[in-house]
């Protein structure tokens, strides 16, 4: 089996067919146990006695007094604050304004800056957010592309089942989708619907605050679900253990329509129902999610990968025989790792005409240069045995000062390579620690450009 857990790094110099079934009452999508982590520099307010409760302790009174004129002036005056500067703004604040409603302003305003690499800044700065909705949520890039699936399958109307802070919602509304958005958590799904008023999206974005597994679907056109995949010890590998269930989930997926559930990108390929398509989705080289489609407008059985932003899409009907294997030749092809989840390496060996240089690892090779949206290219100048002595002398020989440690099928941590090679001068390189017919082996190269022999 092809390894597809290994890393990379940059060093410069300094089958299942269950219906419904019963599950226990679930909780929200995630936990959340507060509207907004504490600053590390919140001071404590000395104008409460010791003992009292201020009625902002709540979490959704504190997010209804946001919502409010003066909440949202200072949300406004603290767009572009210093996050290094929070005890002296926190201070300055809490002259006009009341010491629990500047520490929510505050821990609003350092979500809304988290959220920028999710949805922008033209977003991000109108949106609300917990703790665990940036942390969950799905980045607009991906859940834009999610929504023109659907509409491109003729979908109108879809039910968000355990929706978060509403941006799957929301991709889907600007689609032209009408909305069902349901969490089980009354924060959660308040804030859902205060971005649904925010974006001007309230019309097409119905938020409801239920339990999933009561919902009536049948009026949708399509079911879309994401399971909750974190617990309070972290990430959870087991599709069973998702809230709500995989299992639930498909029951639920195979009496709509249409459907789509949101799922790990981790998720191993025996897990997968025989009636899904199964799509993994990176989005500027990072592998972002796993989403299995049922119904009609999907190919049930299928491999797919998509690469975000460009949109290309790789797919195979079923899975693929495994590749040849070889000796390394001119040139080396790292897949995306969408293409490695979806183990449609197989598909890059055919149409590179290459093999890979170990059957356990997803590195393809070949003689004659290939271009490709799936593939990142190399020309490989040297193999060398692994052995660090002769890696360091080849580099001083070189002249690198510019490294690139890629890694898979090795042991060896960039780090540790970094403090054993003493790099200095202007050329750069790539260096590929990994094995070739089973043995441990460096190569090294450079990247060839689009277009480029």
């Amino acid at each position: 089996m092809i390894s597809d857990t290994d890393s990379s790094r940059t060093i410069t110099r300094p089958d299942t067919a269950a219906g419904p079934r019963a599950v226990p009452r679930l909780a929200h999508n995630g936990p959340v146990n507060a509207f907004a982590p504490p600053g590390p520099t919140d001071p404590p307010d000395p104008s409460s006695p010791s003992g009292a409760t201020d009625p902002l302790a709540d979490p959704l009174a504190a997010f209804t007094a946001l919502r409010a004129p003066e909440g949202t002036a200072l949300l406004t005056e603290l767009r572009s604050y210093d996050p290094a500067q929070e005890l002296a703004t926190a201070t300055r604040l809490r002259r006009s304004h009341p010491a629990a409603l500047v520490s929510a302003a505050l821990g609003q305003a350092r979500l809304r800056q988290r959220a920028v690499a999710k949805f922008g800044a033209e977003d991000a700065y109108r949106m609300f957010f917990t703790p665990n909705g940036v942390e969950q949520a799905t980045r607009t890039s991906v859940a834009t592309y999610r929504a023109g699936r659907f509409a491109a399958a003729g979908v109108r109307s879809v039910a968000d089942l355990c929706c978060g802070i509403g941006g799957d919602a929301i991709a889907l509304a600007r689609a032209g989708i009408s909305v069902l958005a349901v969490d089980r958590d009354p924060l959660t799904a308040e804030v859902a619907r205060a971005n649904a008023a925010a974006l001007g999206l309230d019309a097409l974005i119905e938020v409801r605050c239920a339990d999933v597994t009561e919902i009536d679907t049948a009026a949708y056109d399509a079911v879309f679900v994401d399971p909750a995949r974190r617990g309070g010890r972290g990430r959870i590998f087991d599709p069973e253990a998702y809230s709500p269930p995989l299992s639930w989930a498909t029951g639920a997926a195979l009496n709509a329509p249409r459907a789509a559930l949101k799922i790990a990108p981790g998720i191993p390929h025996e897990a997968v129902p025989a009636q899904a398509e199964a799509e993994w989705i990176s989005d500027g080289g990072d592998v972002k999610e796993a989403v299995l489609w049922f119904g009609e407008g999907f190919a049930a059985g299928s491999y797919r990968a998509t690469l975000l932003p460009v949109g290309a899409t790789l797919s195979a009907p079923a899975a693929l025989p495994a590749p040849p294997v070889g000796p390394v030749g001119r040139y080396l092809y790292e897949p995306d790792g969408a293409v490695i989840r979806a183990h449609l390496v197989a598909d890059i060996v055919g149409r590179s005409g290459g093999r890979l240089i170990d059957e356990t690892i997803a590195y393809v090779t070949s003689d004659e240069p290939y271009d490709s949206p799936y593939t990142s290219a190399y020309e490989i100048t040297d193999r060398l045995p692994f052995n660090m002595k002769k890696l360091k002398a080849l580099l001083r020989e070189r002249k690198v000062g510019v490294l690139t440690v890629k890694k898979r099928g090795s042991a060896v941590e960039p780090e540790e390579l970094r403090r054993k090679m003493k790099l200095q001068g202007p050329n750069a390189a790539t260096v590929f620690l990994t094995r070739v017919a089973g043995a441990p082996t460096m190569l090294i190269g450079h990247p060839v450009r689009p277009g480029m022999p």
